[in-house]
């Protein structure tokens, strides 16, 4: 041909084979990124036949890199966080030690260095993203509460590490080994004024997102909305997640992850963020998956061969070491052995963040090529098995249980918030309110309810709002409100009137068939935001629907008050509080 192609060949056969690769996985019950690492891996230089331009796979690799931050940042939920923080913050701070330490400690007689053990250490301490919340959804466990920790236990693994790659070039020359011809050594205070410019760098970039940014990105969703044009909202969501990433480097010294990062963090404070997430959805995949395959093109197929004492020791670090910690630290926290057992499994594998920081730790000369080959390894072998341990869960737990009576007291302690405790007045309990969220909606109807000496109980995810709840006086449980034993804890059977302030149309039908068939008379007031659901909701649960968003609080609160102090018949078709 008379042009360079070496970019479209690069694309074509690593789409192609990725896909077939991909499907093949899947077909084997593994997840689909394992094909695409071993595409990679065929297309790479290490591999006969057709050499993919490493080089250009590698600037591809950074936009996926930067979108996979991006759309993390467009889910990273504040308040999901908070909601297990207290298990997920410490239990995460500590796995990563407890992993990072494994990982130092073998490569230390493998004479790394200092900054090579580090950096490898920590590549063995963080899980996939992608991998678990896959894993979850797969089980049906993403809601629940155990899936809720996982994800908050990963969330700050991925705080953690974003930090990481901020900070890890700082502190390259000091853990770097030591090149010949060095001209001098370094001292502590250089240490700590790079250190120093660097946290200087990275606050002044997170100030300017978090006033500037805050106000315009959401802004600039909010004008492009206004034009109708799907393919130029699509195109606005990704320059500015490519943008504000390559303007974080150049201007700022700070990783492109780190701006992607907060680039969706921003978007999220849009009321179009969910649509943001959904049309730049595809795009991410495809560049997610050139992400995997620029990768497994990096891999060494010969260190399985030459070093495969090394490679086990890494395995068991990733899939022992990591999951024992996990779990002792849940058990530590006086939760059931099932919810141990379920977030020792998610965290049993390695992924994009091991491969980003190890792809750093070579480049920056302080890990050697062959830590990044048995890391990819790791995560191959890991994310390959991370299955078929989920799946392993419930047999190991009723194996245990079945000959353990250590096991079986352990099953039995369960989250003191999930029930209402015992010393809960009976007459708060009969022809009360189980309100169902307690966000801003929430919280109004609750203090009308207060106001009008009307009994309520509120179920709630949020165990710190629970706690508070409960600190008041006021009866509560915490848990996911779609399973019969939060609304039995809630004590829906002798229930008047349930309240669902939060608007999720798929679990919200869930919820109302669970009470109804718990107490077929109950009455139900429910949220949503536009008509179409408005109009399915009405039509599913038969229930009161109120739409809107400046007065919603206040529509909802006087129906409910007007039914239950004056005893009028049930309102029909969707009301709007507008």
């Amino acid at each position: 041909m008379p042009h360079d192609v070496s970019l479209i060949a690069t694309i074509a056969f690593g789409f192609g084979i990725a896909m077939v690769l991909g499907l093949l996985a899947s077909k084997l019950h593994m997840p689909p990124l394992v094909g695409y690492l071993v595409a990679g891996i065929v297309v790479g230089p290490n591999s006969p036949g057709f050499v993919a331009d490493v080089g250009l796979a590698g600037q591809l690799a950074e936009i996926g890199v930067m979108l996979l931050m991006f759309g993390v940042g467009l889910h990273f939920s504040l308040k999901d966080l908070m909601a297990v923080r207290r298990i997920a913050l410490p239990g995460a701070l500590v796995q990563i030690a407890v992993a990072t330490a494994l990982g130092m400690g073998v490569s230390w007689f493998w004479d790394w260095g200092l900054g090579g053990s580090l950096v490898f250490g920590l590549c063995l301490s963080v899980a996939s993203t992608v991998v678990l919340l896959r894993a979850l959804e797969a089980k049906n466990l993403l809601k629940s509460v155990n899936g809720q920790i996982a994800v908050g236990w990963l969330v700050v693994e991925d705080l953690v590490m974003v930090m990481v790659l901020v900070l890890l070039p700082a502190v390259a020359e000091v853990l770097a080994p030591p090149t010949p011809g060095a001209a001098h050594a370094i001292s502590a205070s250089d240490i700590w004024t790079t250190v120093g410019i660097t946290l200087a760098k990275v606050t002044a970039f997170i100030v300017l997102m978090l006033v500037v940014g805050r106000r315009v990105l959401p802004r600039l969703l909010w004008w492009v909305s206004r034009t109708g044009s799907r393919e130029l909202f699509t195109l606005s969501v990704v320059a500015v997640a490519v943008g504000v990433a390559f303007f974080a480097g150049t201007l700022f010294d700070v990783s492109f992850a780190l701006g992607a990062f907060f680039a969706g963090m921003m978007m999220r404070e849009s009321e179009f963020s969910h649509r943001a997430a959904d049309e730049s959805l595809p795009l991410r995949d495809a560049f997610a998956v050139l992400f995997f395959v620029s990768v497994g093109m990096l891999f060494d197929p010969a260190v399985v061969i030459e070093q495969p004492f090394r490679l086990l020791a890494v395995v068991a670090i990733i899939l022992v070491g990591k999951t024992v910690a996990a779990v002792a630290l849940v058990l530590l926290f006086r939760y059931p052995f099932n919810t141990a057992l379920t977030v020792g499994a998610s965290l049993a594998q390695i992924g994009e963040f091991s491969f980003i920081l190890a792809g750093m730790g070579v480049a920056l000369n302080m890990m050697p090529p062959e830590g990044q080959s048995l890391v990819l390894a790791g995560a191959l072998i890991s994310i390959a098995l991370n299955a078929s341990l989920f799946a392993a869960v419930d047999p190991i737990r009723r194996w245990l249980l079945a000959r353990s009576e250590f096991a079986r007291r352990l099953e039995l302690r369960d989250d003191p918030l999930s029930e209402l405790p015992m010393t809960t007045d009976p007459r708060l309990l009969t022809k009360q309110v189980v309100l169902v969220g307690y966000g801003r909606v929430g919280r109004r109807i609750a203090r009308s309810l207060s106001d009008n000496h009307i009994p309520y109980v509120v179920a709630e995810q949020n165990r710190e709002i629970v706690d508070a709840l409960r600190k008041k006086g006021v009866p509560a449980v915490s848990g996911d409100a779609q399973t019969p034993e939060v609304l039995i804890q809630a004590h829906v059977t002798r229930a008047a009137m349930l309240v669902i302030a939060i608007p999720d149309v798929v679990n919200v039908r869930q919820m109302v068939d669970i009470a109804r068939q718990l107490n077929p008379e109950i009455q139900v007031v429910l949220r949503t935001h536009n008509d179409e659901e408005a109009e399915l909701l009405q039509k599913e649960t038969q229930g009161t629907v109120f739409l809107g968003e400046h007065e919603l609080a206040r529509g909802m609160t006087d129906h409910v008050l007007h039914q239950l102090l004056h005893g009028r018949a049930r309102g029909h078709g969707p009301k709007t509080g507008l």
